[in-house]
């Protein structure tokens, strides 16, 4: 249940091979975002979870553009001082191709300067190497490799 004064977002995930979903977006007053829900039709194992600048898919989800990175840091793990904003780290599928998730975030607020509502969140083929990999992309993308769901974060009623 969110707290009094939370604001709320939701993004359903759409994408290639019946990648499908819904992710909600609670910020709670302290400023913390806890990102909830499940991504069904992945292949079983780790994928890259991240917020994309822009909420644009009219390319599918080419068009989101790169990870958000208002502060133009580079790329790494949620829990490291250098990230972007939207790097969000990985989610993992089980056996059935389902992801369930439940990530809290400071970085990504849906109010203010650096909010993440309009812009995307998109699921990726491979793992996140959280910046570590020593791979030519490691340092802007995590090597995450292809876009295979993607979904606009947009306001959520409050009821």
């Amino acid at each position: 249940m969110a707290a009094k004064g939370a604001v709320k977002a939701i993004a359903i995930v759409t994408g290639t091979n019946n990648v499908r979903g819904s992710i909600q977006f609670v910020q709670e007053p302290n400023g913390v975002t806890h990102v909830k829900g499940k991504i069904t039709g992945l292949s079983p194992g780790f994928h890259g979870f991240h917020i994309h600048s822009l909420g644009d898919t009219t390319n599918g989800c080419n068009s989101t553009g790169p990870h958000f990175n208002p502060l133009k840091k580079d790329h790494g793990a949620p829990s490291d001082e250098e990230r972007h904003a939207g790097d969000l780290g990985n989610i993992v599928a089980g056996p059935d191709g389902v992801a369930e998730i439940s990530i809290k975030d400071m970085q990504i607020p849906l109010t203010g300067q650096h909010s993440i509502l309009g812009r995307a969140v998109v699921v990726h083929a491979d793992p996140d190497d959280l910046g570590r990999g020593g791979h030519e992309l490691s340092k802007t993308t995590g090597n995450a490799g292809g876009r295979i769901g993607c979904g606009i974060i947009g306001l959520q009623s409050a009821v």
